[in-house]
């Protein structure tokens, strides 16, 4: 499969274009960033484009797959709603994959989540911390937000009219039901994700963490190669994994 990738220059962007050097059934046509030395277009005969590059670069690169039908894998995070719509758009004519977090564990976490939330209910209080290095640019991290969603979905209730992003202040005693995310940056950390599940006699907690960007730069190129011939839509890593629910 001849693929492109958008970010080249960035850490996950050198990550994937090594990894795919090594695949045999893989060949990256085109490595596109604005720095210097880089492509800034992907030739004719591109079978997919795999994207970690910043909000901004997103919906152009998108669109013109889109135009010329060829699947789009999406890494990118911290995209604004009308940047997400040109998403949107864009998956009616071509199979878009689009996910926080492309690792296998970290999927995987997302249904113990769900799982635990429902299991536990409201009385227990959920925390999601996440922590990555100090270069990182948007917060919170994609992966937790789709942790918290997660615990949502297992409670049965929407996240926007729960969450709590960060305290400060005199924000008075904490509220049943409420789902909170906190966002930590320093160092070198590639990703480390917890969600906490606080009752008054006992405290669950569910940790993720990155040793190498290489489990989210595997995870992203299988979803190229999953793409290939799907319909047009608005997948996840969960659909490439096979996840049910």
């Amino acid at each position: 499969m001849k693929i492109a990738i958008v970010g080249a220059a960035g850490r996950m962007g050198r990550m994937l274009v090594k990894l795919a050097g090594e695949d045999a059934g893989l060949d990256v046509v085109a490595e596109i960033d604005v720095a210097d030395g880089y492509a800034r277009e992907w030739p004719a005969g591109t079978e997919a484009v795999v994207d970690f590059s910043f909000h901004t670069a997103v919906p152009p690169s998108v669109e013109k797959a889109a135009a010329q039908g060829i699947p789009y894998v999406i890494g990118t995070t911290g995209l604004a709603p009308e940047e997400q719509a040109v998403v949107d758009a864009a998956a009616k004519k071509i199979p878009v994959v689009q996910s926080g977090n492309y690792s296998l564990g970290v999927n995987l976490l997302l249904n113990l989540v769900r799982t635990a939330a429902q299991v536990l209910g409201p009385a227990y209080d959920v925390e999601v911390v996440e922590m990555h290095h100090r270069h990182k640019k948007d917060a919170p991290s994609g992966t937790a937000l789709m942790l918290a969603k997660a615990a949502a979905a297992g409670r049965g209730v929407a996240l926007d009219d729960v969450a709590v992003y960060g305290r400060k202040g005199m924000v008075g005693e904490r509220p049943q039901g409420e789902i909170a995310v906190h966002a930590l940056r320093g160092g070198s950390v590639v990703g480390d994700h917890t969600v906490m599940f606080a009752g008054d006699v006992e405290r669950v907690e569910i940790t993720h963490k990155a040793q190498s960007r290489e489990a989210f730069a595997a995870g992203a190129l299988r979803a190229a190669q999953w793409a290939a011939g799907r319909a047009p839509g608005l997948y996840t890593m969960r659909d490439v994994l096979g996840f049910t629910n």
